[in-house]
Parts: structure tokens; sequence; C-alpha cells
């Protein structure tokens, strides 16, 4: 009887047991599920966070990226924050170019040579009214030219100091600049032409352009300057002052007309020896210029009067220009009439260009106008033609072609050149 009744307790233990586990398995069961569900509900969510905070970054990247590219906010270290101030540029140009020239009527030997400039500058920003200009160039001495010939059994090639000046531009005064050091030209050349000044040249010194608008279409520029020639310890500095102004107007369909007159006035000219005695140790004949017994036989103070014109034919950029000067100390003469069309700027365009002058010996000075022409100086006259086609982005082809007359005896000078340029 006790085993019966021992063996029905532990079958009802048994039954209880396994009820209870049963009802344990089942409630775990549910709170698997019920995590499970917890689980995926969590894993959504993170999924909308991520999804929702790419879209918010990507907004923060375009927003970041176009204010830097309009320069709005900076994104340099503080201690790099100059480098937004600086601003780095060069070029780089390879010409060949083959010369034929009479001397007395009779041909001399003609020559070829192959030749390279480059220019690699700096403009930094000082502050809201004061900036900074450097340039280191290729070339020597000579005021008017930056290119090396490719000779002398592959030599090192000079590096100078081509501009060195500093701007002051004061935001009180609107529209005035001034400049200080070797800087470039601050005068204007109609067409760009090289009848007194050659492109090459920066004159040193102190100038100061002024800007004056008058209503919406109209513009009066100001220019002036006083600059060193040659400083000497033993006599008077040879200098030249400078003035011009002229007038432009904008017509509604931005055709433009621009007319001025200019003065340069050199001081201790007459008497001086050959200027290029300054910068080489040989004699250039003063560049057509008159001389006598080795030096200046005339002072030059030179006055121009020039013009421009710019209109569309056709949709696409041209434009008519001349200069006249007179140099009232000798009363030689010299005058330039010439044309532009289209402009060499995107792949695939192209730009054309001539000019044609006539330059009596001593209109002006013969060491700084064109040093391509006649060979450079002055006592010639004849055509220049000029191509430009734009190859690619920063890289530009170009042909230049002088058919003059040179001196008393028209002797022929012809000049090809074949460029290519490459800008960064």
């Amino acid at each position: 009887m006790k085993k019966k009744a021992v063996l029905a307790i532990w079958m009802l233990t048994m039954v209880f047991a396994g009820t209870a586990r049963a009802d344990d398995v089942s409630e775990l069961k549910t709170q698997l599920v019920e995590q499970q569900k917890l689980l995926l509900q969590m894993q959504q969510r993170i999924e909308q966070l991520e999804a929702t905070q790419k879209i918010q970054d990507e907004k923060v990247d375009e927003k970041i990226s176009k204010a830097v590219e309009n320069k709005q906010i900076g994104v340099l270290p503080d201690n790099l924050k100059w480098v937004e101030n600086v601003k780095f540029s060069g070029d780089l140009r390879y010409r060949h170019e083959s010369i034929d020239s009479q001397a007395n009527g009779d041909w001399r030997a003609g020559r070829t040579r192959h030749r390279i400039r480059a220019r690699l500058g700096v403009d930094a920003k000082i502050n809201d009214d004061w900036d900074a200009t450097l340039r280191i160039a290729s070339g020597s001495a000579d005021p008017v030219s930056t290119n090396q010939t490719l000779e002398d059994g592959f030599s090192s090639k000079s590096i100078w100091l081509d501009l060195a000046y500093f701007t002051w531009h004061p935001s009180s005064i609107k529209g005035l600049n001034v400049y200080g050091g070797k800087m470039k030209n601050p005068f204007y050349r109609a067409g760009g032409n090289q009848l007194i000044w050659d492109d090459d040249l920066n004159p040193e010194g102190i100038a100061a352009s002024y800007e004056i608008p008058f209503g919406k279409s109209d513009k009066l520029y100001v220019n002036g300057g006083g600059f060193w020639v040659d400083e000497s310890s033993a006599g008077a500095d040879t200098t030249l002052w400078g003035a011009q102004t002229y007038l432009k107007h904008t017509f509604e369909n931005k055709n433009y007309m621009l007319g001025g007159v200019s003065y340069f006035a050199y001081s201790s000219i007459k008497g001086h020896g050959d200027l290029q005695n300054t910068w080489a140790s040989t004699s250039h004949s003063f560049f057509g210029n008159t001389s006598s017994g080795g030096a200046f036989a005339n002072d030059y103070d030179i006055f121009e009067a020039f013009g421009e014109y710019g209109f569309t034919i056709a949709d696409k950029p041209a434009a008519l220009y001349g200069s006249y000067v007179k140099n009232v100390a000798a009363s030689d003469t010299g005058w330039l009439l010439g044309g532009r069309f289209n402009k060499a700027k995107d792949p695939g365009t192209w730009e054309v260009n001539y000019n044609y002058r006539d330059l009596q010996p001593d209109a002006v000075l013969g060491a700084f106008n064109d040093s391509d022409f006649i060979g450079g100086g002055t006592d010639g006259k004849g055509h220049y033609f000029g191509f430009k086609y734009q190859l690619a982005k920063n890289l530009q082809a170009g042909l230049s072609y002088f058919l003059n007359k040179v001196g008393s005896n028209d002797d022929s000078y012809r000049r090809l050149q074949a460029d290519l340029v490459l800008k960064f």
C-alpha cells in the first residue's frame, strides 16, 4: 500500500513538474518572439537614422563645397589661412623663329632658332587696400625680352626678377590704383600695339591710374607716372615722366569707342650714352635713334594720340585701332593702324590680328619699343600678321609674320614665329 502511495505521489509530482516546465518553455518562446520583434524594430529605426544622417551629410557637404567655391568660408587651419590670400600663376612659351634680312641691299645669311620663355608669378593680398606682385622670368637684362635661345651646349638659362611692385587701391577712393616698384606698363595701348612700348617692358618707379565713371555709358581714365631709366652717381639721372587720359563710351549693344592722348618726356637723355650699355656689353647703334659722338643726339618728348573702336561681326568680337606719335623735340613722327577679329579663348576658337606702321628714326625711344618689328628699334615700316588658335584649355598655338622695310635703303626684313603657349 505504501509503495502504491509513493508511486502515485511520484507520478503526480512528475505531471505537475512537466506542466510547469511546459509553461516555462511557452513563456520563454513568447519572450523570444517579443525580443525578435523589438530587435527588428530597433534595426529598422537604425536604418532610418542612417538614411537620414546620410542625406544630412550630403546636404552639408554640398553647402561646404559651394561656400568654398564662392570663397565664403575658409577650410584651412589657422596657420595656413595665408594661402587663401596668395595666387600663383605662370606660363611657358616654346618658339620656333626664322629671320631673313638685307643689309644695304644684300641678303644676309638666314637665321633659324628655337627659344623659350618661362615666367612664374605670385599675387598676394596684404589687406583690403594693399596688394603685392612678384614675378621671375627667363631672359637676360634686356628690358624688352624674356626669351632664352636654346644654344651654348645645353647651358643653364638665366632667371631674372621681372616684376616686383605694390598696388594701393584705397576703398575710400573708388577707382584709384597706385603702383610702386618694377611694374606692368600702366599706360593704355590701343589694340595692344607696340609702337611706343614693347609688350615685355616693365617700367620702374611710381605710377597711378584713376577711373571716373560718367553715367552708365562713359568712363574717363587718367594714368600717370614717374620712372627712373638710369641712375647716375656722377651726373643727372635719366628719368621718364608720363601722363595719359582717354574717354571710353560703351553703346547699348556693347560696342565701344575710345580716344585719348599721351605725353612722355625723358629728362637728361640728350648726350646720354647708348642705353643698352647699361644692361649689355655691346652697342646696338642706338636702336635706330640718331646719335652723335656715342650719345643720343636728341631729346625725346613724345606726344601720342590714339583711338579704338570695338564692335561685332557675325556675333564675333572685332576692333579697329590706331596710334600717332610725334617727338616734339626732333619733329620725327610715327603711326600705326590695325585691326583684330574674333578671340582665341575657349578650345577651338581663334583670332587674327593685323597692323601696319611707319616709324621715323627719332619718333620714339628705340630701346623700349617693339623688339620684333624690324629686329627692334625705329626707322622702319611694314606689316604684321598674327594668328592664334586655342588648342585646349590653357594651351594655345600662334603664328606671327613681320614683312618690313628698314632704313633709308628700304632693306627687307622678314620674321616668322611659331609659338606654343602653356598657361597655369
